[in-house]
């Protein structure tokens, strides 16, 4: 029953993480893409071009995504410790 139970909190970890991080991640590459169709279209090839927007879009959704990301990771935490009964036995 242990290793089904560290399992199952590894897959809703797991699962979390993904659910969390999957907003930021999609920002990302939606601005990199964008920057990198940019710079094939203008052949300007300047490195800082592709950082500092990505950088700063990543900020940004952190900004309007953190609350829901906040409530995703406490509910997950809220969880786990309200069944931390299971684990001893």
């Amino acid at each position: 029953m242990a290793a089904e139970l560290v399992l199952k909190i590894a897959q809703e970890s797991i699962y979390t993480i993904l659910i969390v991080i999957a907003p930021v991640v999609g920002v990302a590459l939606i601005v990199g893409l964008l920057i990198s169709i940019f710079q094939a279209a203008t052949q300007i090839q300047d490195q800082t071009m592709a950082f500092v927007p990505k950088i700063i879009a990543v900020f940004l959704s952190i900004l309007f995504f953190g609350s829901w990301m906040l409530r995703h990771v406490v509910e997950f935490t809220e969880n786990l410790l309200g069944n931390l009964s299971q684990f001893v036995g």
